[in-house]
């Protein structure tokens, strides 16, 4: 748990930019520590890229158009909703399973060969991961500057790796929202070199939704929260900061001691700032990428998927990318489907579902028993159509340099900068966001205390 000063940014203002995770858990740390806090945010909405949806699901049940899971070793984001009084809710006992086309072409659920490619993609990224972790999983090592200029699927050539190695790796599209032609080959020896399978370990979500935790922070914070609120300008000189923002024609000025920018990379790079950032810092945001990715939810009049010593998630390299139950907590004899189509998938599902309908995509679950139920409802959220993200989360191409990703993070003078982009290792993340928003809070707390 963070311990905070009550008193270490009394008669200081803070505005924070971005009413995400990320901008409200800064909020929430400068607050207790005495802070004039402002929150401004574009959307009409708190949250971001966190956002339940409850409208038109019968039995009054819901299910995320965002971030969903929560991992045991998420710690701060669980640490933030029990401070705010919320409980999560175990899911997916049972883990991830994975499904590929068989020989004809049919999907068929593989749990025991999904663990078996893992383990054969991390025994193929050896040579790379071992002097990585050598490195000290630096990224302005040129160790990792070699492997970044690489993407996964120039590397998969390199190895001849075969249809089961291929098919692993354009799976996890569902994870980096990157085909391995997108992907940098960095980003996947990270990941391998932290973990020992994707997929695996205890997960939760929060009791009611996640967006609860958006709503119970800003609800803390009043009437310095300011919605339907764009960032147009920023300037900083001295030991001011002056913010210009429009709501609705109305354009104003609010002067700070300190900004935190919490938005994402997609958003920022198009805001002016003057003396500009730092050419590095610049091309940091200017470069990276967002990953394309719909999400579709599906709920059926009765939750076939459910079935003894079976998943209730699984992976695929399918066009309907990776699809989870949405919503196994909640009462009710319906249910819901998640399904996350990342990169490539993404296309392919918006695609099935211009020309079919929703009920293309529930024919492709016939292998999952979608035969079974009558689909009562359906919404689909694509992110990378969304004006305020521009895609799902972030993620590194080949052309990134990784020596810029620290600058994604560096403060600029009294200018200071979250969300789950600048996570080392949450990001993609709701964790990440939140764990960002808190130390950028910190930062200021730092800077300010500075002679």
């Amino acid at each position: 748990m963070l311990c905070v000063d009550g008193t270490a940014l009394n008669g200081v203002s803070v505005l924070v930019a971005g009413a995400g995770l990320a901008g409200l858990a800064a909020a929430y740390d400068l607050v207790a520590m005495g802070a004039g806090v402002t929150v401004v945010d574009v959307r009409d909405r708190v949250g971001g890229r966190v956002w339940t949806i409850h409208d038109g699901f019968a039995e009054g049940q819901h299910a995320e158009a965002g971030g969903d899971m929560i991992d045991e070793e998420q710690v701060q984001i669980r640490e933030l909703a029990q401070q705010v009084g919320l409980k999560l809710t175990r899911i997916l006992r049972g883990g991830f399973g994975y499904v590929r086309p068989d020989p004809s072409g049919h999907p068929r659920i593989l749990p025991r060969s999904s663990v078996r490619g893992w383990d054969r993609l991390a025994e193929e990224l050896k040579p790379l991961t071992t002097p990585y972790v050598l490195a000290e999983q630096r990224w302005d090592s040129p160790i990792t500057a070699n492997m970044a200029r690489r993407s996964v699927a120039a590397w998969l050539d390199q190895i001849k790796a075969d249809a089961e190695l291929r098919a692993t790796a354009t799976g996890m599209r569902g994870f980096f929202l990157a085909d391995p032609d997108e992907l940098s080959l960095i980003a996947l020896v990270d990941q391998f070199s932290s973990i020992d399978a994707p997929a695996i370990g205890t997960m939760y979500r929060i009791e009611g939704g996640n967006e609860r935790l958006a709503t119970a922070l800003a609800a803390r914070l009043g009437d310095r929260l300011h919605l339907n609120t764009d960032v147009v300008a920023l300037s900083h000189r001295g030991r001011t900061v002056r913010v210009s923002v429009k709501n609705a024609r109305a354009l104003s000025q609010i002067t700070c001691d300190y900004a935190i920018l919490a938005m994402p990379a997609t958003l920022l790079r198009r805001m002016p700032i003057t003396p500009a950032l730092p050419a590095q810092q610049h091309d940091a945001i200017v470069r990276l990428k967002y990953g394309r990715a719909t999400r579709t939810l599906l709920q059926f009049s009765r939750r076939f998927w459910r079935a003894p010593s079976r998943p209730r998630a699984f992976g695929s390299p399918l066009p309907f990318g990776a699809v989870w139950d949405a919503n196994e907590e909640q009462r009710g004899r319906g249910g819901i489907l998640s399904l996350l189509a990342g990169g490539g998938a993404s296309d392919a599902t918006q695609a099935i579902v211009a020309k079919h309908g929703a009920r293309g995509l529930t024919e492709s679950l016939d292998w999952l028993g979608s035969r079974n139920a009558e689909l009562t409802t359906s919404r689909q959220i694509v992110w990378e159509q969304d004006p305020y993200a521009r895609g799902g989360y972030a993620y590194f191409d080949p052309a990134f340099d990784p020596a810029l990703r620290a600058w994604l993070a560096r403060p600029f003078g009294r200018l200071f900068f979250a969300g789950e982009h600048t996570s080392i290792k949450w990001q993609g993340y709701m964790n990440g966001a939140v764990e960002s928003g808190r130390r950028a809070a910190a930062e200021v707390a730092a800077v300010h205390a500075l002679p």
